[in-house]
């Protein structure tokens, strides 16, 4: 809707601005026709009154209103009531009496139950009776509110007819005779831009580790995403026949991998992808735990209560869990939907993560520490992992206000002995690669950096620096620690269970003299900008948190490093080609590392 809403006010400026050497001509509409409801089939009477405003020979302004009078449907005699602010484009010269043409616009629709901006779209035509009057007819779509009612979410949209008579006054430019003129001699000069400057600047960390043992804390995302349409488990999740139950256990995962795992943090993956193997196993575990599935499609209730029974079904069939223990229901839009009304960003992807199953319970043996119900995570799981990569190991390249002054940017890193490598081009501000793609198998280098940037007006912009990289192998015995706070799309906040989470088991497991590194990253639906302020927000926020429990526990002794990576590709945790990956990418991961 803000899209739709910015190209009309460009039109309508650029319209104007054209109209401006124009004498007044405006028009005054009234018509009279039918509406039909496609949500519930209903039909009914639909009056229109509207104004216009000559722009130009091709386009002229509405304000129009739309009333919905009589429906078959309701007792009513009103039914809505609809303004918009319309762009009508003339398919058409104005020296013929038939004359075409489309319109569209943003408006503000009151439906019985709702209020808020909509839009509408369609085509006309107007036959001139005479210089001043032209009769007219013209069909359109009118996009409704979304509503929910009884638990269940639905759109009432409207398709519209309307025939009517439009009466012209005043003078336009193509009315009045011209005397030509001499066209003046314009001079054409080059006008540069102001642009801001952009500083460089390389982070890199005194010491590279190449790899390190993690001892990971990983959350159980509790929802299964299923294919548009389908009841049917993915096969991407590990599903298991009746007899392999016996040598479950969750703490060998790594026997019951996906069928189909690609794609980063294998090792996490392969956990999230039995989740369905770790719930039924707990619920044998736990006699008196239940659950309750919740499925979730735009297909129908119908449809989403069915993928919710598909999971039952494997659960009581596999696992042996009394139907009892197992409640199902089915909905348009789970409880917390990325799909959010107004905002059609990215709208296939948020769809797609909608259209899942929800587990819900108030079993605590089931949950994450402390907390119970609905927005509750499962339990996490724990897992040993290797690094290849450590966050520490990144080296940062920032050119401040590149978005700005640039159209894109590159680096040159160049060794002591002159072997050169490049990186880029780059669009974004940010740029991280890991210490040990640039050193190789050398143990230690000095290196020119130089970053090259192609300026908005055409110029080239150099800039130049050094930095010292020595590459470092973590004792064997070292192990850091890691832990996650995951989010609900566009959420900052940590949530209370999150809060106590990190007060009272994150943080009393810090060792004295650790650093903590603290990194936020996003998906990528919505603006690169504005994941990145999201994901630095998340970061902040978990870092005063655990600062707090220090501070109440006596101790000062611990370093903090902070990093908010948005949307980058490069250092994003998980592949964000699948909903789950897309998911667990909406986090903060604390990183402990053990003083040297």
């Amino acid at each position: 809707m803000k899209t739709l809403l910015f190209l009309v006010l460009m039109l309508i400026f650029v319209g104007i601005t054209e109209a401006q050497t124009l004498d007044k001509k405006w028009g005054l509409g009234v018509g009279l026709g039918g509406y039909n409801n496609l949500n519930n089939n209903s039909i009914g009477l639909m009056p229109e009154l509207y104004f216009s405003r000559y722009l130009s020979s091709r386009m002229d302004l509405m304000l129009k209103g739309d009333l919905g009078l009589y429906n078959s449907k309701l007792t009513n005699n009103v039914d809505l009531a609809n303004i918009f602010l319309d762009l009508r484009l003339k398919l058409s010269g104005e020296n013929t009496n038939f004359r075409p043409y489309l319109y569209a616009g943003p408006g503000f629709l009151a439906d019985n139950r709702v209020s808020a901006f909509n839009f509408n779209a369609g085509l006309g035509a107007k036959y001139y009776i005479n210089p001043a009057a032209a009769l007219k007819i013209d069909v359109g779509y009118i996009q409704g509110i979304e509503f929910t009612e009884y638990n269940v979410t639905g759109r009432d949209n409207f398709l519209k007819a309307t025939i009517g008579i439009e009466f012209d006054f005043g003078k336009s430019k193509e009315d009045v005779f011209v005397v030509p003129e001499s066209k003046p001699i314009v001079v054409i000069t080059d006008t540069l831009l102001p642009l801001p400057e952009v500083m460089f600047t390389v982070n890199s960390p005194k010491n590279i580790p190449t790899e390190r043992r993690v001892r990971e804390t990983f959350p159980l995302r509790n929802y299964i995403f299923f294919k548009e349409g389908s009841t049917k488990i993915p096969n991407r999740y590990v599903l298991l026949k009746k007899e392999e139950v016996a040598n479950f256990k969750e703490d060998q995962l790594e026997v019951f991998k996906p069928k189909e795992l690609t794609g980063r943090s294998d090792r996490q993956m392969t956990v999230y992808y039995n989740v369905l193997n770790i719930l039924g196993d707990r619920m044998q575990e736990n006699p008196s735990a239940k659950v309750r599935l919740t499925g979730a499609s735009l297909k129908g209730t119908k449809v989403g209560k069915a993928m919710a029974e598909s999971v039952k079904e494997y659960l009581v069939n596999v696992f042996g869990i009394d139907a009892s223990r197992i409640n199902t229901e089915g909905r348009l839009k789970p409880r917390i939907p990325s799909e959010q009304t107004g905002d059609k960003t990215d709208i296939d992807l948020r769809r797609e993560g909608d259209t899942r199953v929800s587990i819900w319970s108030e079993s605590p043996e089931l949950l994450l520490e402390f907390q119970s119900g609905e927005e509750t995570p499962l339990k996490p799981v724990e897992i040993t992992t290797v690094q290849e990569a450590p966050i520490d190991s990144y080296v940062s390249f920032k050119a401040d206000s590149a978005n700005e002054a640039f159209n894109s940017w590159s680096l040159e890193i160049a060794d002591e002995n002159g072997k050169v490598q490049n990186f880029g081009p780059y669009t974004q501000e940010l740029v991280t690669i890991p210490g040990k793609s640039i050193l190789g198998t050398r143990p230690e280098g000095d290196y020119k950096v130089t970053m090259t940037g192609k300026d908005k007006n055409g110029n080239t912009v150099k800039k130049e620096t050094n930095m010292h990289m020595v590459l470092w192998t973590p004792p064997v015995d070292e192990e850091g620690m890691r832990y996650s706070v995951i989010y609900e799309f566009d959420e900052s906040k940590v949530i209370p269970l999150y809060e106590r989470y990190l007060t009272e088991i994150v943080t009393p497991k810090i060792p004295k003299g650790a650093t903590v590194i603290i990194h936020g990253h996003t998906d990528v639906i919505g603006e690169e900008a504005y994941n990145l302020n999201l994901s630095q927000e998340r970061v902040n926020e978990v870092k005063i948190i655990i600062e707090n429990a220090l501070t109440k526990a006596g101790r000062s002794d611990v370093k903090f490093e902070t990093k908010g990576f948005g949307e980058n590709l490069e250092t994003a945790e998980f592949d964000n080609k699948l909903p789950e990956g897309r998911f667990y990418n909406r986090n903060v991961v604390i990183d402990i590392i053990p003083s040297k």
